[in-house]
């Protein structure tokens, strides 16, 4: 079962259980992933990138390609409302034919955004990024943005954790 809490319409946090279809299942032999957000979060920083939602989008996407990011989360009197990314750009601004500097953030953001707690492992954010198809996942606790991570975060994780298991494995065969 998937448990949502909805700090707005708009906002949406995701709990992975076994019914929810986003479960990762380790393979036979894995070990559990011990990497949680929080401590992706300390190895990465807290600095959210934000922006507001009258701003021009030709403003989020000069500040995106100059900060060399993704996204910027759209925040209006101190809460999140939304995210902006440079698929929102292509999809809602470009393709439209609207003008990006006239065009304000608000009318081409995504509006819901997905969020995990400190305690989510990168293995079940890479399923929650992978099933919504999105790259991004707002770190969110008790109503507070904690952080915010990417795919390109989760894909950093995974690798380092799997290739500290192939040591360790090698070390394993060359002692015994």
């Amino acid at each position: 079962m998937v448990r949502d809490r909805w700090a707005s319409a708009r906002f949406r946090k995701v709990i992975l259980s076994s019914e929810s279809g986003w479960e990762v299942c380790p393979r036979l032999g894995e070990s559990e992933m011990t990497t949680t957000v929080a401590q992706l979060l300390n190895q990465k920083g807290h600095n959210v990138e934000a922006i507001a939602p009258d701003a021009a989008v030709y403003d989020a996407i000069k500040r995106m390609s100059d900060l060399d990011i993704g996204a910027l989360v759209v925040i209006d009197a101190g809460q999140v409302i939304g995210i902006i990314t440079e698929r929102d750009y292509a999809r809602n601004v470009f393709l439209k034919g609207k003008a990006s500097p006239t065009t304000p953030v608000r009318e081409a953001m995504a509006e819901e955004v997905l969020s995990v707690g400190r305690g989510e492992t990168p293995r079940e954010c890479m399923a929650i990024m992978t099933g919504k198809r999105t790259r991004h996942l707002l770190v969110m606790e008790d109503g507070e943005l904690l952080g915010i991570l990417s795919i390109g975060d989760l894909v950093r994780s995974i690798v380092a954790e799997q290739d500290m298991t192939i040591d360790q494995l090698e070390q394993y065969i060359h002692r015994g």
